[in-house]
Order: structure tokens, then C-alpha cells, then sequence
């Protein structure tokens, strides 16, 4: 290969490599484009699953309504980093524990919220996202 093809491939290969690095970035959203701060949601349930990825954490609840039908409720937390300062740990909430959770629901109706608190089984209350610094705009805990 000549010196001039290698050139081009190596600008095209970082150049890639820059615009795959970027998406995770562009997949960060604002509390507004998402949620809305006067739809707040306050439901107990059943842990379902709990991830501890970055931007954001997930956990995933069960919720029986009146009826007894469950539905699954996917809640937004703050990033990994974000609930350790606060006080979290791995074992703050594990899958099977009961909680309460408060926060603000999903524009589009989906049983989607970002998480304000988390009420656990015993009374204590940990803040789930609301006011720290990666919050996206969520409106100040009351």
C-alpha cells in the first residue's frame, strides 16, 4: 500500500472512532425532553432488576395496581457515581426488596419515571436523582 492510502485510512479510522465515542454522549437527554415535572409518580412494588450503568442507573419494578394486574415500571436514577456520594451501595436495594419510589413520569404515558426518592422497606428515604449535579434539569427535591 502506498504511504498516501495508509494516511486515508488512518484519518477514516479515527474519524470513526471519534463518531462512535460520540453517540453515548448524544443519547444523554434533558429532564424536559423526557419527563414531566407535573406528573409526579409515587409507587411501591416489588424490585424487578436494578443496573448500575452509567450515564444513568436503572431499576426495573413491579407495581400490582387495584385489580391485582402487574405492570413493570422502569425507573431512572442518577449515574452509578452520583447515588455512591449520596450514600448509596450495591446492597441499598436489592432484587425481591419492596420500595416506594417518587418522581416524575414520562410524557408519552409509558410507566417510565425519573426517580426523586426511594422509600425502603424500613422508612430510611435515599435520593435517587433529583438536584445532583447529572439530574438533566429535574426539578429540586421539596
Amino acid at each position: 500500500m502506498r504511504r498516501s492510502t495508509q494516511t486515508k485510512i488512518g484519518f477514516a479510522a479515527a474519524g470513526l472512532g471519534l463518531l462512535l465515542g460520540a453517540l453515548p454522549v448524544r443519547a444523554h437527554h434533558s429532564f424536559a425532553a423526557e419527563y414531566d415535572d407535573k406528573k409526579p409518580v409515587k409507587v411501591t412494588g416489588i424490585v424487578k432488576k436494578v443496573e448500575w450503568t452509567n450515564p444513568h442507573s436503572r431499576m426495573y419494578l413491579e407495581v400490582k395496581d387495584a385489580t391485582g394486574a402487574v405492570t413493570l415500571w422502569n425507573f431512572e436514577f442518577g449515574s452509578p457515581n452520583h447515588l455512591f456520594r449520596a450514600g448509596w451501595n450495591r446492597n441499598t436495594v436489592k432484587e425481591g426488596d419492596q420500595i416506594t419510589v417518587e418522581g416524575w413520569a414520562a410524557k408519552d404515558g409509558a410507566h417510565l419515571a425519573q426517580t426523586r426518592q426511594v422509600i425502603l422497606a424500613d422508612g430510611r428515604k435515599v435520593p435517587g436523582f433529583a438536584g445532583g449535579s447529572d439530574s438533566g434539569g429535574a426539578p429540586n427535591p421539596q
